[in-house]
Formats: structure tokens, C-alpha cells, sequence
């Protein structure tokens, strides 16, 4: 395969449909594609619609014997999903360029130094999001992630009404912004 053997693990439990293997790949990956997405004219449910074009694509190659990674996995990735928004930009006539002008409006370098950059903001929220205990984590977890109403919420987690809920789920959100800024201040 290459040189990182993470990278060679990761693809042959993609091959076994190891599900672990699956949850590296996209916890990974996942949040760079959103910002190239994101940071051209797509939506959040365009990222997660050429993700998952981008991972049929990787399960396919990983499939074939013959098949040699020669860069890391991470630029795979990127890669495909570059060209399969392209792909999708050009075929609804939003984005008039040709191919090669790409490189012009999604910089591979300058999107990594961003990726990174954002990488480590979306770390601290993360570690933030561990440190901020329950039931706020679930609670916007269901509402940001799993992108829940608020009447669902309020049954899920046995509150009154759907405004209770939206409170709590205000108060939580300070807390976290609280814990992340808090983290992000020492990070400076």
C-alpha cells in the first residue's frame, strides 16, 4: 500500500466492512470534506452526500487487489471528493469553469492549512463536548447532530413542554461555550 500502515489497516478492514475501520476513516475525514464542501457553495447535506460517494469509491478500491495507495488516505479522500463536487457543481450548472480551474477556487494546500487550523478548533469543542457531562451532551447532540425538534427532545428526555427543553438546551449550549472558550483562550 504506502508508507503508513494505518492507512493500510484502515483499508483492509474497509474491504471486511469492519465498522471500527469505518468510524476511523470517517471521524478522520469527515469534518475536512464538510469545509471544502461548506467553503463552496454546498450544504451540510451536500458534504455528507460526497463523503459517502467518496467512501463507496475507497470500499471499491480497497476491494481490488491490485489496487496501491500512493499518497495518504486523507489526500484519497480529498481527492475524489474534490473532483465528485466538481462533478456535481458542473451538473447543476452552478459553477460554469472548466476542470482545470478547479485548483483555482479549492486550493489542496491552502484547504489543509485551514483543514488544520479548524481541526484543532473542532478538537477543543470536542474535548469540551466529553467534559460537559449529561444530559446536556446528548441533549445537543440530538438537536445539532441528530438534528431533532424540539417536541421529540422534550419527550426523549421526559421535559413538560418543548420550551422547557429549548431552555435546557440553551443553558447547555452556554456551558459549552463557556468550556470551549475557555480551552481556546489557552490554546492562543
Amino acid at each position: 500500500m504506502n508508507n503508513n500502515g494505518q492507512d493500510k489497516i484502515l483499508l483492509e478492514g474497509l474491504a471486511r466492512q469492519n465498522k471500527e475501520s469505518i468510524e476511523l476513516i470517517y471521524k478522520a475525514n469527515y469534518k475536512m470534506i464538510q469545509n471544502l464542501i461548506l467553503n463552496n457553495k454546498g450544504t451540510i447535506d451536500d458534504a455528507a452526500d460526497i463523503f459517502q460517494e467518496s467512501m463507496i469509491v475507497l470500499y471499491e478500491k480497497a476491494l481490488n487487489p491490485d489496487f496501491i495507495l500512493t499518497c495518504q488516505l486523507k489526500t484519497f479522500i480529498y481527492s475524489v471528493c474534490k473532483r465528485l463536487w466538481l462533478k456535481k457543481l458542473q451538473q447543476q450548472q452552478r459553477f460554469l469553469s472548466q476542470t482545470d480551474d478547479f485548483n483555482q477556487v479549492v486550493s489542496v494546500d491552502e484547504d489543509l492549512d485551514l483543514y488544520k487550523k479548524r481541526q484543532a478548533s473542532f478538537d477543543i469543542m470536542e474535548h469540551a463536548m466529553a467534559k460537559i457531562g449529561e444530559p446536556c451532551k446528548s441533549l445537543l447532540e440530538a438537536y445539532y447532530i441528530e438534528r431533532k425538534h424540539m417536541q421529540e427532545i422534550a419527550s426523549e428526555f421526559s421535559y413538560t413542554n418543548a420550551d422547557n427543553a429549548k431552555t435546557q438546551k440553551y443553558k447547555c449550549l452556554v456551558r459549552l461555550k463557556k468550556l470551549f472558550f475557555a480551552e481556546y483562550k489557552n490554546l492562543k
